[in-house]
């Protein structure tokens, strides 16, 4: 499945939103995500944020092709 990021033309009455297509439940997962990587940011208050989240996307990048060839 290909991701499909937000596209601002949001709607609520569906099971899945009508602008990005994606599921309610992908759409408020991936928001909880964004948000602990905010507040971990916040927190450590990091003068290189974009190292920081170069590096998650590296190793998670990494883990979830391992996790995918395990399966």
């Amino acid at each position: 499945m290909k991701f499909s990021p937000c596209t601002g033309d949001c709607t609520s009455n569906e099971d899945r939103c009508g602008g990005c297509g994606r599921s309610r439940e992908e759409i408020t997962e991936t928001q909880l995500i964004t948000k602990q990587l905010v507040e971990h940011l916040v927190k450590y208050n990091y003068d290189d944020p974009e190292k920081f989240l170069e590096n998650v996307n590296r190793k998670a990048i990494k883990r979830s092709k391992k996790a995918q060839e395990s399966n």
